[in-house]
């Protein structure tokens, strides 16, 4: 036994069932009453003459009532019933309704014209920022993932996984020139003053190496000496080595000493010449292949993802809090990020409009025929059914309308044979 909820129609589908049921019983309630009041002063007008005049009315309201009430129920199916012709046009003419809304869905709403101007009046961006930015749905998305990326991380095959990525690494550095590269990065590194700091721990470890040394540089001096040379002369020379290469690095401490505005000067150059100089960006590129193509570079990539592979926790569900964590942090953050940025939603909505343009309007014929068999699927039972709900309601005004209008001809068509036929 199904329950309520399972059997139960869809509310705005009940509201419109109540409401066309309303206004059937409306329009033949008024039937109803303008045949009561037609019998009612058929029988009273000899007694007083006015109530031809209501007679009238209601004898054409019947009249226009009944006239209306077979046009509506002729376009569904068959008045009471009877083979009358011409009654029935929707289910006898299905397949010719099927086509004609396939064709206008396709030449009135899916050209590039129509896409275009409905497209630009959509602003896409604002709308994923808002549903990105909902903190109801980032937690609901963050659930999700907290359930699907475990499994999806379990389900991984490692050993794909290696060797793409492998080669996914070789292929995306052989795309990069190495040339600019490198000189952009050197020039990051030279503006940032890094290159100095270890120029100038360089020298100071120079000057701690050489104190540090001292004795064994003389040792060493004296053992290359000649033998005709006193050792009281090579402990000179080799002290008088050790003060002129100390004094020579303290000097090189200054930014303006010739030989490190030298090395500025170098260093300048061969950033420049990474950028503009075809045979050294040449050069480096032959050795950044070079480099790529040695197999002792793979086996290296191979090793750092067997390392990180080793490092992955074996039950990744143990950290599902964090990992909803991080999801909803990631589209909270992407919400706002696209909320206040003009630049970026403007970029978001061509994109959106782009891919919109280009997946339906080339494909417009595909979707007018999906309509058009949609509709020819349908029993005519079924199709009768969904259009008279769509307007059956506003069909049952012309009912309304008939009878009253019907009314008031008659009426005026009366008081008009009086006046010019008295008697």
């Amino acid at each position: 036994m199904s329950s309520p909820a399972s059997s139960a129609k869809p509310p705005t589908e009940d509201h419109r069932v109540t409401d066309l049921r309303r206004m059937r019983a409306f329009a033949t309630g008024l039937l109803v009453a303008m045949t009561v009041v037609f019998v009612a002063t058929s029988f009273a007008q000899a007694r007083w003459e006015w109530l031809a005049y209501v007679r009238a009315f209601a004898e054409a309201g019947m009249v226009g009532a009944c006239a209306d009430w077979f046009a509506v129920v002729a376009l569904f199916r068959r008045p009471l019933g009877l083979p009358i012709p011409h009654t029935g046009i929707v289910p006898r003419n299905k397949a010719r309704i099927a086509g004609a809304l396939g064709r206008f869905i396709t030449n009135n709403f899916l050209t590039p014209k129509v896409l275009s101007e409905k497209l630009v009046q959509v602003d896409a961006a604002q709308w994923v920022a808002d549903w990105l930015g909902n903190p109801d749905n980032a937690k609901g998305v963050a659930r999700r993932a907290a359930v699907v990326v475990p499994e999806v991380v379990r389900a991984l095959p490692r050993e794909p996984i290696a060797d793409a990525l492998g080669r996914s690494v070789v292929a995306g550095l052989k795309a990069v020139p190495a040339g600019p590269v490198a000189g952009n990065l050197l020039a990051i590194v030279w503006a940032q003053g890094q290159t100095q700091k270890v120029l100038e721990r360089a020298i100071t470890f120079a000057e701690t190496a050489l104190i540090a040394n001292k004795d064994f540089i003389r040792a060493r001096v004296e053992a290359n000496s000649s033998r005709w040379v006193p050792r009281w002369l090579d402990g000179i020379v080799a002290d008088k080595i050790v003060t002129t290469v100390t004094a020579t690095l303290a000097e090189m401490r200054s930014p303006a000493h010739p030989w490190r505005v030298e090395l500025k000067a170098g260093i300048e150059g061969l950033i420049e010449r990474l950028s503009d100089d075809p045979g050294l960006r040449a050069d480096v590129e032959a050795a950044k292949n070079a480099f790529l193509d040695d197999p002792q570079f793979i086996e290296h990539v191979m090793a750092m993802w067997a390392e990180l592979d080793a490092r992955l926790p074996s039950d990744v569900s143990a950290h599902a809090e964090t990992i909803a964590a991080g999801v909803e942090y990631c589209l909270l953050s992407a919400g706002r990020w696209i909320r206040e940025d003009p630049a970026l939603k403007v970029k978001i909505n061509n994109w959106i409009r782009y891919l919109v343009r280009r997946t339906i309007s080339p494909r417009r014929a595909e979707i007018g025929a999906f309509v058009t068999n949609v509709v020819e699927a349908w029993d005519s039972t079924t199709l009768v059914n969904r259009l008279e709900l769509q307007v059956g309601k506003d069909l049952q005004y012309i009912r309304i309308n008939g009878t009253l209008v019907g009314g008031l001809v008659g009426l005026l068509i009366f008081t008009a044979s009086k006046c010019l036929l008295p008697g």
